[in-house]
């Protein structure tokens, strides 16, 4: 089942090597509460064979999928949207708000998550001195990233994902670099870049619902 690789896939997921030392890895599948999280959510939306469409946004954040595991889902959308009770500081990211949003617009948790699975480029995030770090913001991010994100594409490709096309959750760095891997590679014979959800809800709110709609669109 879909759910099952997803599981086990992070269960053995590590970070890349020869980062910088002051960068630390945030990996919330070495937490046992978090991977409960996560195995109550893929067992509800994901226990099919269906292929799925991939979204690859760019990595965890610390409040979002850095607590739960999930990304794009933080405690209160998980709570509230997905019906996953959890004890986690139940505070709100933007990213993820504008997310469920978007989904609730698309039919709901069920009949978006049966269409389309959401990972990251880096499935694992990164922190500087207490603050994100984005992949890309690292000097020479290609050379440090390509071969440990060619791994986890390769890796996440047999869950069973539709390869007709790919989206980017981002329209810079992050989809520059997915369109760069995929023409070397052929993973997709398209990628698409969505809007990024936190740009939105800081930069363009009033004009949110067309950015909801322009997802739609591309999606659908």
């Amino acid at each position: 089942m879909f759910s099952n690789r997803v599981l086990q896939y992070y269960h053995q997921l590590s970070g890349p090597a020869n980062l910088p030392s002051h960068v630390v890895v945030l990996n919330p599948y070495q937490n046992t509460y978090a991977l409960s999280l996560c195995q109550q959510f893929y067992d509800k939306y994901y226990s099919d064979d269906q292929p799925r469409k991939i979204l690859f946004g760019i990595n965890p954040g610390r409040l979002g999928a850095g607590l739960t595991g999930i990304p794009f889902t933080d405690p209160t959308a998980l709570s509230n949207r997905c019906a996953i009770p959890n004890t986690l500081n139940q505070r709100a990211e933007l990213s993820s708000s504008f997310i469920y949003e978007m989904i609730a617009s698309f039919g709901g948790a069920a009949a978006f998550y049966a269409r389309y699975y959401i990972s990251a480029l880096s499935p694992l995030g990164y922190v500087s001195k207490g603050v994100n770090l984005n992949y890309y913001d690292l000097p020479n991010y290609k050379t440090l990233f390509e071969s440990y994100i060619v791994t986890q594409i390769k890796a996440q490709l047999n869950f069973k994902i539709d390869r007709s096309v790919a989206f980017s959750v981002g329209k810079g760095k992050n989809f520059d670099f997915l369109y760069y891997l995929n023409k070397k590679y052929q993973f997709f014979d398209a990628v698409v870049a969505l809007p990024h959800p936190r740009w939105v809800m800081q930069y363009k709110l009033k004009q949110k619902d067309d950015f909801i709609a322009d997802y739609l669109s591309q999606l659908k």
